[in-house]
């Protein structure tokens, strides 16, 4: 599996839109469901979005549907694209593994770091 990288956090006004990319260090996710997740400061984790191992099933939290999109590539990357943020989606946002199938499951493991995403004017 290796150690899950998040990248492409940043500043964006409201209205914007970014990309997060999650990546394997020494190893590969060709083989396992990916998830984001985000935490905010004083707020629970919630679960953002989770694609399976072939892409072909994507699961959206209710607070993201419409404006985020998963997806993955041959490249050993999965990807959020987020549409117009709003102040709210402010948080840090992880990638992780799913203990079970996409929408089946609310544990994870193997967090990265995370990537700190801040919707500001």
């Amino acid at each position: 599996q290796g150690q899950l990288v998040e990248s492409g956090g940043g500043l964006v006004q409201p209205g914007g839109s970014l990309r997060l990319s999650c990546a394997a260090s020494g190893g590969t996710l060709d083989d396992y469901a990916i998830g984001w997740l985000r935490q905010a400061p004083g707020k629970e984790r919630e679960e953002v979005a989770c694609i399976s191992s072939t892409g072909g099933t994507t699961t959206y939290g209710d607070s993201v549907k419409g404006r985020f999109t998963i997806s993955r590539d041959n490249k050993n990357t999965v990807y959020l694209q987020m549409n117009s943020l709003k102040p709210e989606d402010t948080a840090v946002y992880y990638c992780a593994f799913p203990l079970g199938p996409c929408g089946y499951t609310s544990e994870y493991d193997h967090w990265g770091q995370g990537t700190q995403v801040t919707v500001s004017s």
